[in-house]
């Protein structure tokens, strides 16, 4: 197996939600390699990309007075919880 050119490399940043005042941050590495694969009989040629996850934090914000969990409601009836 051998490279077949140059590697690749972007940052990626990703946040996701973990709580209610709380969010995931993930800072990653992408690499992307083409490589060829020699054998006795055949010659191919892949892509290979991968994630190095580099850091990695909580980001911890404010606790809310009041929390209403109103998924699966539709506008009407939100209506009726606030009056």
């Amino acid at each position: 197996m051998m490279t077949d050119g140059t590697v690749e490399t972007d940052l990626k940043s990703e946040f996701k939600e973990t709580g209610i005042n709380q969010t995931l941050h993930r800072i990653y590495l992408e690499v992307k390699c083409k490589v060829t694969i020699l054998t006795p009989y055949n010659t191919m040629s892949e892509t290979v990309t991968n994630q190095v996850l580099l850091a990695e934090g909580v980001i911890i914000g404010n606790i809310p007075d009041t929390y209403y969990n109103l998924e699966g409601l539709n506008s009407d009836q939100m209506l009726e919880m606030v009056e």
